[in-house]
Formats: structure tokens, sequence, C-alpha cells
């Protein structure tokens, strides 16, 4: 194993690293250590859609979140994509389809997208959450699948799609 000597000249090599680097070395409990104030701040991802505040004003969709692997395109038919079926909408922005590419085998993305009635995919499954009177609905759907929900269903509610999820 390490002797004692090797572990606290490990300590020593890493405190006087810190210290050249401005950082303080300190115990969990020591309340004597101060922060510097020119300390670069924590880089936190907050996984938000890049340009998503601009969007709903050109597309008629709200993007929240997601981890990169779910990306809105533009639908193609030699492309393989998630499709999203809604009931189009001048008056609100909103087009009768919406493409999803996935760059990845998993990713998630988070939205907002009324008034969907059908979901279809290419190459990967997905499962999909939709909110209907106060209730979210989970559903999936293989690869190469399509299916009718909400106000595609009969009977079925006003249907806002919240998460993609790629699930293969």
């Amino acid at each position: 194993m390490f002797s004692r000597t090797r572990i606290l000249l490990a300590f020593g090599v890493v405190a006087a690293l810190g210290a050249a680097a401005g950082i303080p070395l300190a115990a969990a409990d020591d309340s004597s250590v101060r922060t510097s104030t020119n300390a670069p701040p924590y880089i936190v991802e907050q996984f938000g859609y890049p340009g998503a505040a601009d969007i709903p004003a050109t597309e008629g969709v709200k993007l929240k979140k997601g981890d990169g692997h779910v990306l809105l395109a533009d639908c193609d038919a030699t492309t393989d994509q998630i499709k999203i079926h809604t009931v189009k909408d001048d008056t609100v922005g909103r087009k009768g389809n919406y493409c999803f590419r996935a760059t990845a085998p998993s990713g998630y993305l988070t939205l907002e997208l009324p008034r969907v009635f059908a979901l279809e995919t290419g190459e990967h499954p997905i499962s999909a959450d939709l909110t209907a009177n106060g209730e979210t609905t989970t559903v999936d759907i293989a690869e190469g699948g399509y299916r009718s929900v909400g106000e595609g269903t009969v009977g079925g509610a006003r249907s806002v799609l919240v998460e993609i999820r790629v699930t293969g």
C-alpha cells in the first residue's frame, strides 16, 4: 500500500499547487476558509434548448430543455425523423407537422406543443408524455411506428406534448 510518508508528500504537493492557484486548502470543518472574490463562477449545465426564446414566435412550439440528442429539424421525407402531427393554427404560428432528429440512441427534449393528434417514428423508438385535462399520459411508439393520440382518437381530449424521449 502507500506509506504515510508518500501520502503526506502527495498531500503537500496538492496543497502547494492549490496555493499557487489561489485555492485555499482546509479541512471540511475549517470555518476560516474564505472564498476569493475573483474566483471564476461555477459552470452548471441547465440543459436549456439553444435559441429557445426565439423559436415560439417563428415555429409555434416552445422548446424547454433537453440533452442535445433530440433536435428540432425541417421535415424531410428522405431523412430519419420523429414526426409530430398537430392541428395547424396560423393565428398562433403552429404548423401542421413538426419534425425532430435524434442524434443518439437515447435522448430527451421537454417542450410544449399543443393540439397533438399523432406521433410517428423513424429508426428510433420513442416514449412521449402528453397532458390533457390536468393528467399526463405516456405513450410508447416502436421504431417505424405511428400512433394516434389526444384528439386524434375517438373521444380524445386536446393534448399538449410535453416530453419526447428516444429509447433506442
